[in-house]
C-alpha cells in the first residue's frame, strides 16, 4: 500500500500544478487589442454646436453681463 502511494505521488504533484496553471490562465481577463493605444483621445469633428444664447456674427455687439 505505501507504494503505490509513494509511486501516485509524482503523478498527483503534476496534476495538482496542472490544474493551478490552468485555473490561473482561465481567471485571467483578456488581453487589450494590439491596435488599442494607450491614452488616445480622438476628437470628433463637428462636436463643438452652437448655443442659442451665443452671437451669431463676430461683428455684431455684445452685451456684458452683470
Amino acid at each position: 500500500m505505501a507504494i503505490v502511494a509513494i509511486l501516485l505521488l509524482p503523478v498527483v504533484t503534476v496534476l495538482l500544478y496542472g490544474m493551478d496553471r490552468t485555473e490561473d490562465w482561465l481567471a485571467r481577463g483578456p488581453k487589450p487589442p494590439r491596435h488599442a493605444r494607450g491614452r488616445h483621445l480622438r476628437l470628433i469633428p463637428g462636436g463643438r454646436q452652437r448655443t442659442a444664447a451665443a452671437p451669431a456674427g463676430r461683428g455684431e455687439a455684445q452685451t456684458e453681463a452683470a
